[in-house]
C-alpha cells in the first residue's frame, strides 16, 4: 500500500472500531509501519474522528517527524514492533470485556481457548503484564517478555494491545480477543469444554 492508501485504511479501521464500540471517547490507539517509519493515532483523538491527513509521524527511530503528536503510549506500540519484527501494525482497545478480564484478580490463562478462531488469531493463550501508568515508559521490560509469547497482551486494568501482519490482521485479531473474552465471561460459572492441546497444536500447525 502507499502512504495515502494506509492513513485512509487506519480512518476507516478506527472508525469501524468506535462505531461498533470497541472503543469510546478518546480511548485506544492505532499505528501502521511505513516505508519511512510509522504513522500513529494522535494523542487525545478519537478513532471515531481520525482524518487522514491529521496523523502523527514517526521516522524508524520513533522520533516525531509530522503531523500531531502521537499518542502517549506510543512506547507500547514501540514494543512490540521490536520484539515482532513482522509486525505491520498495532491495535491498542479499551474495549469492554477484555478490559474487565484485565481487573480480574484470578489464576490461570487470562481468556482460554475456546474456539479455533481465538486460537488462529491470537495464539495459545494471551499473557498479563502488571498495571502501569498509561504512557508508562516502565511498562516496556514487562510488556517485551510477554509479547515473545504471542501477538496479543492484556494489560491490566487498562485493555489489550495486539500486533498483525496488517492493520486489517491487527483488527481482526484484537476482535476475535474481544469476542473471546466476553464468551469466557458468559461462560464462566458453568463447566466448559476448553480445545485440547491436540486441537490447538493442529491449529498452530
Amino acid at each position: 500500500m502507499t502512504e495515502q492508501q494506509l492513513r485512509e485504511q487506519l480512518v476507516e479501521i478506527g472508525a469501524s472500531l468506535f462505531d461498533r464500540g470497541f472503543s469510546v471517547g478518546s480511548a485506544g490507539n492505532l499505528s501502521v509501519r511505513t516505508r519511512d517509519g510509522f504513522l500513529m493515532t494522535p494523542t487525545n483523538s478519537s478513532l471515531g474522528r481520525l482524518t487522514a491527513d491529521s496523523l502523527a509521524e514517526l521516522d524508524h527511530g520513533w522520533n516525531h517527524v509530522g503531523g500531531p503528536r502521537p499518542s502517549k503510549e506510543v512506547v507500547m506500540h514501540r514494543a512490540l514492533y521490536e520484539v515482532r519484527p513482522e509486525a505491520q501494525a498495532v491495535v491498542h482497545l479499551h474495549s469492554t470485556y477484555v478490559t474487565a478480564v484485565s481487573c480480574l484478580a484470578e489464576e490461570g490463562p487470562v481468556i482460554p481457548a475456546l474456539t479455533p478462531y481465538f486460537v488462529m488469531r491470537v495464539g495459545r493463550e494471551v499473557p498479563m503484564v502488571p498495571y502501569f501508568r498509561p504512557g508508562s515508559a516502565e511498562v516496556d521490560v514487562e510488556l517485551r517478555a510477554a509479547a515473545r509469547q504471542g501477538p496479543a497482551v492484556v494489560l491490566a486494568n487498562h485493555g489489550s494491545i495486539v500486533a498483525g501482519e496488517s492493520l486489517e490482521a491487527a483488527s481482526n485479531a484484537a476482535e476475535e480477543l474481544e469476542v473471546s473474552a466476553q464468551l469466557a465471561f458468559l461462560v464462566r460459572d458453568r463447566s466448559v469444554r476448553p480445545l485440547t492441546e491436540a486441537q490447538i497444536q493442529e491449529l498452530l500447525d
